[in-house]
């Protein structure tokens, strides 16, 4: 049984929240999900941690603007406000004890803004790390998987249509018309197999997102470059999962991660796009289940020294 929580933020925004496992856990694990996306995507994750003795805590929320969670004014639609919110999650859900932060697409970004603007809390707290699908520096490799003219006009439409959208207010019309969406959806996101439940989850998220979200954090989620940020982590356990045929965040995306934050391991899934969670679910589950097995044995004490490098 999962217990729902309504967050009210400091600047009034208001989050979903999703937990499970016992609160006084030895260790707590917080999902966070896509751009227009919300925490179903982790439902997998979720059911395999829970199987996990002893059973870790597990934190879900929906990102202001998505899912059911509140709306969000547009100048708050960047990711240094979400990694604040992570920061306000933290506090009020998880307050003590090891974390492990897991992150998919603009969740990934989301905890490297996190690490960029609280190191001190960062270093504290995190005991482990998954990054899925994400990268660390905005649309640099983003190529849709196109040739290089087509990607080109290609982004010019998406983030001209981004601003449109921005503006658009916290409305859901396109809700009506995600049907006649699902084969570009489904190409755009998905590789070479899928289970229909997968698509479905992914369509019903999309259609829960505001218009102001789907096109207020483009801005931000294309220019963020945080490789300093990962460089300056330190020794945490950590994983960079991605697909060979994820057409928003591919390899390159996941091979600067890997290389800038010491110690992770890589692995690319043949045939898979965007959407891991989904698309591979069980060894993404067994990924994160085994960085929980190793945060447990992180000593406080490697905490601190790490704390002192990223001051």
């Amino acid at each position: 049984m999962s217990e729902r929580s309504q967050l009210t933020l400091s600047d009034g925004a208001t989050l979903c929240v999703e937990s499970w496992g016992p609160a006084d856990a030895q260790v707590t694990v917080v999902l966070l999900h896509g751009w227009c996306l919300d925490r179903r995507t982790w439902h997998h994750q979720v059911a395999a941690l829970s199987r996990m003795r002893p059973e870790p805590r597990v934190i879900a929320y929906d990102t202001r603007g998505h899912g059911r969670s509140g709306s969000t004014r547009l100048e708050s639609a960047t990711l240094a406000q979400l990694g604040e919110d992570l920061a306000e999650v933290l506090r009020r859900f998880a307050p003590d004890g090891p974390v492990v932060l897991a992150g998919h697409s603009m969740g990934g970004m989301t905890i490297m803004e996190y690490a960029h603007r609280f190191p001190g809390e960062f270093a504290q707290r995190v005991a482990g790390l998954l990054f899925v699908s994400t990268t660390a520096e905005g649309h640099a490799h983003t190529r849709y998987g196109l040739p290089p003219r087509l990607a080109v006009l290609m982004r010019a439409g998406e983030t001209l249509g981004a601003g449109l959208l921005a503006r658009s207010g916290a409305w859901r019309p396109h809700r009506a018309v995600l049907p006649a969406l699902r084969p570009a959806l489904r190409w755009l996101l998905f590789g070479d197999e899928y289970e229909d439940a997968a698509l479905q989850v992914t369509i019903k998220s999309v259609g829960r997102t505001s218009l102001r979200s789907i096109g207020g954090f483009r801005s931000s989620i294309g220019q963020q470059q945080r490789l300093d940020t990962l460089s300056r982590l330190g020794d945490v356990p950590a994983a960079v999962l991605v697909g060979d045929r994820d057409r928003l965040t591919p390899p390159p995306c996941a091979d600067s991660i890997a290389e800038a934050l010491p110690g992770t391991e890589l692995t690319v899934f043949p045939g898979a796009g965007h959407m891991l969670p989904l698309e591979r679910h069980e060894e993404v589950s067994a990924v994160l289940s085994e960085i929980v097995r190793r945060a447990r044995s992180v000593k406080p004490r490697r905490a601190r020294r790490t704390l002192r490098k990223a001051a």
